[in-house]
């Protein structure tokens, strides 16, 4: 804690060198987008791609070098700032000295190598950069591995589930005239794949049709499977996950809470112990006089203009208390009111009355009603030209339309700013939403009128710049669909709504990044899957292939070609809509131990990662929940009983759930 190392720790954890260290690991991780094999085509399809642009030898490696040197100093700082003692203790510190050894002794094997290396080790490794640089994804990753003996448990049953129907269904359906034999129970891993594909519901009927065209009481075993293994065991892991995850959002804000606290205590202390001299009592004080002198350490805690108003109301007194100084912070921590700037002032009596009406709320009113008429114009124009082709529609129409409301737009804007002033209305969110876009449509506008020369009904104006008349108009009415979005604010609901997804987001921070460190990984492990040209050949080439398999259903864009391919190949895995097609397909041309990475993908991602998923938004759901219900109980118990009472009731909420407690 000397005066060095609190000035590295503030430089550290500033703004400036937090946004570095994010985007050093970003860089890090979008290399694998250019790396051989480059995703930098239009498009994954084997048929339609075009030559890849491939880095020259030397490129990405020096750029992973800095990547690897920063990650070096980030690493040196935080051995520094926390002491060797420390150090040894700490796991995550010991991984990501290991983890940068091996990506540096594995760069050098690439260099030397010309980059002409079969495999990057590095590559399997560069998500734990951005797992260990997040407080957040480490306890997630902590509740997951609490978690992980219940939810072995019941994958252990749906195991048992799966192999007892299996070898049931081979009995039931031994080699009979049916087809449900060859297609789906020939042989043991056939017929566990196709009751686990079952047990996602992708396959359902197809794969008792066979069997239910001749006999309907073979419905009863499939459905007794989905019935125990999809809605019984399936949820029962939902519900495991949920319990687990039950609070996991309210722990860790309370977990915040404890340590800020501690560290405002501790810091009190330190203030005490150096003015001891000062003293005046017996109590814990220290004088005014020595926050102003050491006001550098009091900046270590984020020490506002706001705060130090606060503190200036004992300055008369001259020393403070510990609650004192707690209080203090308290009020830093609350979310300032922002303060719109004063109306502009008119002499004329003419211009003070159009300044009420055009700063009236009715004035925002029907500015939503127009919002609404334009967004039921377009749909109606559509739903007039939908059977034409883009050549025989008549822009002309849906281009006057559009000149009205922009024109509309214009004066709404125009008039907002005469009522409120520039700085008034920026400092409305929805004013600089509606303002920047009705610019940019006047923008459009206006260039269409320079570039068509104000085209009349049916002309056609292909031959005319880099854009049709159609496109250009398309485009504008996309953004006046999506002003329409500025309705949200003015319906409380929906506004409740909104900001409860926004929160949402912000909380999910942790569990995204664990699904990109997931994805990532199981991405570069499946360049063992790409296919060689000649076999990729082989596969366009025929087209005679039965109903339903991947080279029927055309899926060739979804492949293991490159890495942006791959990510949406395990995207459409996680999705579980047909994902056997894609293990079918993997499992002719390359081998049947392929269909074991596509399931333990889909156990990671589909299983676990969208369950966690499911389960965070319940929580945030019922926070919300507690924040309405506390915020009608206090507002009936103020309108019938007084402070006092509200005081008691309001434990009494506490005690019923430890949620409400916080809140």
């Amino acid at each position: 804690v000397g005066s060095l190392s609190l000035r590295l720790y503030r430089w550290y954890y500033s703004r400036i060198c937090q946004w570095g260290l994010g985007l050093t690991i970003a860089v890090v991780l979008l290399l694998a987008f250019i790396e051989r094999p480059s995703s930098l085509s239009v498009s994954s399809d084997p048929r339609h791609r075009s030559p890849t642009w491939e880095p020259p030898c030397g490129l990405t490696e020096s750029i992973e070098m800095v990547c690897l040197i920063i990650f070096c100093l980030d690493l040196a700082v935080k051995s520094y700032l926390i002491g060797w003692e420390e150090f040894r203790k700490n796991k995550w510190l010991i991984a990501y000295t290991v983890v940068i050894s091996i990506s540096v002794i594995d760069w050098v094997l690439s260099v030397s190598m010309v980059c002409d290396e079969k495999l990057r080790v590095r590559r399997l490794l560069r998500p734990f950069f951005l797992l260990q640089n997040s407080s957040l994804m480490k306890k997630t990753l902590k509740c997951i591995k609490r978690t992980l003996p219940e939810i072995a448990s019941v994958i252990l049953l749906l195991a048992l589930h799966l192999c007892l129907f299996t070898m049931i269904g081979m009995l039931l359906f031994a080699k009979t005239e049916n087809g449900e034999w060859e297609l789906h129970f020939r042989n043991l891993p056939n017929s566990l794949t196709s009751l686990l594909v079952l047990l996602t519901t992708a396959n359902n009927p197809d794969v008792m049709i066979p069997a239910y065209s001749l006999n309907r009481g073979y419905s009863i075993f499939f459905v007794a499977f989905s019935v125990i293994g999809t809605y019984c065991l399936m949820n029962l892991l939902t519900a495991i996950i949920y319990n687990q995850f039950r609070g996991y959002l309210l722990m860790s804000v309370q977990t915040s809470i404890i340590r800020r606290r501690l560290g405002i205590r501790a810091a009190f202390q330190v203030l005490t112990c150096h003015g001891a001299q000062q003293a005046v009592t017996q109590k814990e004080h220290f004088n005014l006089k020595y926050i102003q002198i050491r006001r550098n350490t009091i900046c270590l805690f984020s020490f506002t203009p706001c705060g130090l108003k606060e503190a200036r109301q004992y300055a008369d007194v001259g020393y403070m208390d510990r609650e004192q100084f707690r209080k203090i912070f308290d009020q830093l921590d609350k979310d300032h009111i922002k303060e719109h700037p004063p109306l502009p002032q008119y002499n004329s009596p003419v211009l003070q009355r159009l300044q009420v009406i055009f700063s009236h709320y009715y004035l925002t009113i029907l500015g939503n009603a127009v919002a609404l008429a334009n967004v039921m114009c377009i749909c109606t124009v559509l739903v007039l030209n939908s059977e034409k082709s883009t050549s025989e529609r008549d822009n002309y129409i849906m281009e006057i339309i559009n000149l009205c409301f922009i024109l509309y737009y214009l004066f709404e804007m125009s008039v907002k700013i005469f009522a409120f002033g520039w700085k008034g209305y920026l400092s409305y969110r929805n004013n600089i939403f509606d303002g920047f876009l009705t610019i940019l449509l006047l923008i459009l506008q206006i260039t269409i009128y320079v570039a068509y020369r104000l085209p009349y009904s049916h002309w056609d104006p292909s031959a005319h710049g880099f854009l049709s008349l159609w496109e250009m108009v398309r485009l504008i009415n996309m953004l006046i669909v999506f002003r329409f979005l500025r309705i949200i604010p003015d319906i409380k609901l929906m506004a409740l709504v909104a900001s409860t997804l926004l929160d949402l987001v912000k909380n999910l921070r942790a569990f995204a990044g664990i699904l990109v460190v997931s994805d990532t990984s199981s991405s570069t492990y499946t360049y063992c899957f790409v296919l060689s040209n000649t076999t990729m050949d082989n596969i366009t080439s025929n087209f005679s292939m039965e109903c339903g398999t991947y080279e029927q259903l055309g899926y060739w864009p979804n492949n293991f070609d490159d890495f942006a391919a791959a990510i949406i190949l395990l995207y459409d895995v996680m999705i579980v809509n047909n994902w056997q097609a894609f293990m079918d397909a993997y499992s002719r041309y390359t081998t049947d131990w392929s269909k074991i990475y596509f399931v333990c993908w889909w156990l990671t991602s589909s299983v676990m990662w969208v369950n966690l998923f499911v389960a965070l938004i319940l929580e945030r759901h019922f926070t919300v929940h507690y924040y309405l219900l506390i915020e009608v109980t206090t507002s009936s118990l103020l309108a019938t009983t007084g402070s006092s009472r509200l005081h008691s009731k309001s434990l009494k909420y506490a005690n019923r759930d430890q949620s409400v407690t916080l809140l």
